[in-house]
């Protein structure tokens, strides 16, 4: 079915000379109450990042003239995934979470960590590791090594200082570094798969030599399961010789479950090809890619990635031999940041990576009843941006699912724009 173009109303938060972003698809920067919108803070719309650079931590107050208050800075964010803020929901008071760079001492992964602030009171407290998501409980969090990626996957991790090592000096799958599990009452922390452990879960002949990492961790409402993305390659410089898989497994690490692999040839890797012959999107839009898993519920993952030799948006169920659904097959045919309504799993929503000759992003919804794809706005991105810096859309529903909320740069400035997607109530 052809998509059907229905402009809503679309509004810019906030007036002043700053530029505002929140960063990835995959949580709510609305409160419980729809009222308060986190954002980052910075003065420039586009920067090569280096660890000097500060962003602001706070929230647009919407019932107040869209008025910004900030509660904190930070120096640990990256343009694609922002600071990792989110809120607390199930903690005292009104509790948000991000994460800092630090002089503290004695850390796992030194120079990060991360910071709670009660935005009532401004009470502040550290925590000894950074943290990528938390689960829904707010006990605790999952932690990743962001130097690490700033080496794999630069887009998603932390600009290097002179303490990171450099892609020849780190180690491919080291056995005392992967996820780890931090308690947010306490910050003790314990590691619940390695890297040494994934190389060995189910191995493939590609990763003997390859540079290993993980990304798109989520954890499903209860609390009581994980999934992410196991990511290995040769070549760092070339996103489309990444290779991935989807898995899941327990809090603990245990019970883990291989849904997909995409493992496939790589001629990218002979000495003659040339990297920078690779387009901004070309490795967003590879037959290949495993991206942006989300769960739908405690046991089902959307994602979009190859299944049986075609690439679609899928459903897994989240089981040993657990079934795989294709969506929308025929009007959902690009990547993209999707994520069901709180209110109703019927409505899926979702973007495009910018049209290579209008430099356009679509940002759809997709009623999973009836088949249709209604694209909601499509918004203009500069092609001068880089893959670092670039701002995808990300769309993230209020917690009512009556608002939609993305990151845009169509009006020449970096900001962030709520919209009522038309859905019934």
């Amino acid at each position: 079915m052809t998509p059907i173009f229905n402009p809503p109303s679309c509004r810019r938060v906030g007036s002043d000379d700053q530029h505002y972003f929140f960063g990835y698809y995959n949580k709510s920067n609305w409160d419980h109450a729809n009222r308060l919108v986190l954002a980052l803070q910075v003065p420039w719309s586009d920067r090569e990042l280096t660890p000097d650079l500060v962003a602001g931590v706070g929230y647009f107050d919407t019932q107040d003239g869209d008025r910004f208050v900030r509660v904190a800075e930070t120096g640990a964010w990256n343009w694609q995934m922002g600071a990792q803020l989110q809120w607390l929901d199930n903690a005292p008071g009104q509790r948000i979470i991000y994460n800092v760079r630090t002089a503290a001492t004695g850390l796992r992964y030194p120079g990060f960590g991360s910071e709670i602030c009660d935005i009532l009171t401004g009470e502040k407290r550290s925590l000894p590791m950074p943290v990528y998501v938390t689960a829904s409980n707010s006990k605790w969090a999952l932690c990743v090594n962001y130097r690490r990626l700033w080496v794999t996957h630069q887009t998603i991790g932390y600009s290097a200082d002179q303490d990171t090592p450099p892609e020849g000096d780190l180690a491919k799958h080291p056995a005392d570094d992967g996820i780890y599990r931090m308690d947010l009452a306490g910050g003790a922390a314990e590691l619940v798969v390695s890297y040494q452990a994934l190389r060995d879960f189910q191995p493939r002949q590609s990763m003997e030599k390859a540079l290993h990492w993980v990304s798109h961790i989520e954890i499903n409402p209860a609390s009581s399961r994980i999934l992410f993305l196991h990511r290995w390659t040769e070549r760092v410089a070339d996103e489309t010789c990444f290779l991935h898989r989807l898995i899941t497994m327990n809090p603990d690490g245990s019970d883990m479950r291989l849904l997909e692999c995409s493992d496939h040839p790589l001629p990218q890797l002979a000495d003659d090809f040339d990297p920078s012959a690779v387009g901004t999107f070309d490795y967003e839009k590879s037959e290949y890619q495993i991206s942006h898993p989300l769960w739908q519920d405690n046991t089902h993952i959307v994602v979009w990635g190859p299944h049986l030799g075609e690439i679609h948006y899928h459903l897994y169920t989240d089981a040993p031999d657990g079934d795989v659904q294709v969506i929308g097959k025929d009007v959902l045919t690009e990547n993209g940041h999707m994520s069901f309504s709180p209110a109703s799993t019927r409505w899926l929503l979702s973007d495009t990576y910018p049209d290579a000759r209008t430099h356009q992003r679509a940002l759809f919804i997709y009623d999973m009843q009836t088949g249709q794809r209604v694209d909601i706005g499509r918004f203009y991105t500069s092609p001068d941006l880089s893959k670092e810096n670039r701002c995808d859309l990300h769309p993230r529903w209020s917690r009512d699912g009556r608002q939609v909320c993305i990151d845009s740069i169509h009006d020449g400035e970096r900001r962030i724009y709520i919209l009522d997607p038309g859905l019934p109530c």
